[in-house]
């Protein structure tokens, strides 16, 4: 898989520093290089075509090829390439999506505050947070709840809000003050004998009892994506949401729903907070905004927290804070098409119509030996490579399923191991054949696993 010397490959082993990589096996095995996308597959350097199981990175919502985005991308670029929104300058690109966004998330979400990228997005939402209580003369209402296993980010705040140790180790994090909270993911978590309805209630007592210890006055606000996605494809257990958001208004905590992954469709519904029932002060999105075509990521907040930071920024004469990007001109363009084409192909459709098809095909792997539990929603699962009665992976943790993603790379799938779990989420765009495909290469590389797990001892 891409080990045959090519100037590009001896390059990138020479001069990249790549995100999420062991660098020193990088410098062994180098990069899987690819050069063309088309519909819901890519090709590599060495023309090997890959259906892309995950949507590049939870993402590319349209497909590789979509030829209206670059146009789009052309046009703008042709009309006004860039300019910035500080001081009161404004574009029509901005504008425009900022309305289509007020326009499809929940009731109440009016006003829009554009960065590059969701963990840029979710800093600001631990500063807007802290400036606005400040605002209000509640200097002390600074803290966030979190949990464990989640996944909002890696600056210096938003990887604080995340709950995944490799994220954390060694750069010094949390460095905000954060407390993080029970993974809501029953099958791992859940108490022997404890049912799900138990569960649930568990969770939200340790929420109300962390809140009264800690003190109501200091907690500004709770963070959580619907469905978990990168800390390994967990949803929630029934009750949960409703739940979380009625603690957080007694208790006058903002409620954050970070739908980086989830938003515009993934989950079957527009956003997961609709799918699971509850509203948002504020809602974080990015990744399927503009497929990944362009970065971009938008905060839409309500008119409580529009309001108190706009009369901070009147007492203050100034909202410090932006980046030269914020609200790009070419970006905002790309990902008004973006949303335009999601709707008039109605791909939010699309992943609900298949959801039966594409989630039944997986769960049909549950029997499987290396498969632990099978879960997901809409378009997005996990399949989690541990033994069913124990509940712990084979031999070392992540080894099956990065031999898994390894094996399904091989069979012409992409994937992604989150730890012990096997992650899909392909684009909304695909079709009842690639599912069957998907099935069909993931089922060959499972039972390839299981031949490797059993050479090496682990069964």
């Amino acid at each position: 898989m891409n080990h045959r010397p090519n100037s590009l490959h001896m390059s990138d082993i020479a001069h990249s520093m790549h995100p999420y990589t062991n660098m020193r096996l990088h410098e062994e095995k180098g990069p899987m290089i690819m050069t063309g996308g088309n519909g819901a597959r890519v090709t590599d350097s060495e023309g090997k075509e890959y259906i892309e199981g995950l949507a590049g990175l939870w993402s590319v919502a349209v497909g590789f090829s979509e030829t209206r985005l670059a146009d789009a991308a052309y046009a703008q670029l042709k009309r006004l390439p860039y300019y910035h929104s500080f001081a009161h300058k404004a574009h029509e690109p901005s504008i425009r999506l900022a309305e289509k966004l007020a326009e499809m998330t929940p009731e109440g979400l009016n006003r829009v505050f554009f960065t590059n990228s969701g963990s840029e997005a979710n800093d600001t939402v631990v500063k807007m947070a802290w400036f606005l209580n400040n605002g209000l003369g509640r200097p002390e209402k600074k803290k966030f709840l979190s949990r464990t296993k989640a996944y909002h980010g890696i600056t210096i705040a938003s990887g604080s809000l995340t709950g995944l140790a490799g994220n954390q180790k060694d750069f010094d994090l949390p460095a905000i003050p954060v407390t993080h909270l029970t993974c809501p993911h029953y099958w791992r978590y859940g108490e022997e004998g404890e049912s799900e309805t138990e569960f649930t209630a568990r969770l939200l007592k340790e929420l109300e009892d962390t809140i009264i210890a800690e003190g109501p006055e200091t907690i500004a606000g709770f963070i959580g994506e619907p469905v978990m996605g990168a800390g390994g494809v967990m949803t929630p257990p029934e009750g949960y949401w409703p739940g979380v958001a009625e603690i957080c208004r007694k208790y006058d905590i903002l409620l954050v729903s970070d739908e980086v992954i989830n938003g515009f469709g993934r989950t079957g519904e527009r956003f997961g907070c609709e799918k699971y029932g509850f509203t948002p002060d504020i809602l974080v999105t990015s990744k399927q905004l503009t497929s990944s075509y362009m970065p971009l990521a938008a905060i839409v907040v309500n008119d409580k927290v529009y309001n108190a930071i706009a009369d901070n920024t009147a007492k203050l004469g100034n909202f410090g804070h932006g980046f030269t990007a914020t609200g790009h001109p070419v970006s905002c363009a790309v990902g008004l098409e973006n949303l335009n084409i999601i709707e008039e192909r109605d791909l939010m459709g699309n992943a609900k119509r298949l959801e039966p098809m594409f989630q039944d095909g997986l769960r049909a792997f549950a029997d499987h030996a290396l498969v632990g539990e099978v879960r997901g929603v809409g378009l997005i699962a996990g399949l989690e490579m541990a033994d069913k009665k124990t509940k712990q992976p084979f031999g070392k943790p992540g080894a099956v399923a990065a031999k898994v993603v390894a094996m399904a790379a091989e069979e012409g799938l992409i994937c992604r191991n989150v730890y012990d779990t096997v992650a899909l989420c392909p684009p909304l765009i695909i079709t009842e054949d690639d599912v069957r495909e998907i099935h069909a290469r993931l089922g060959r590389a499972l039972d390839r696993a299981l031949e490797w797990a059993k050479s090496e001892g682990m069964l």
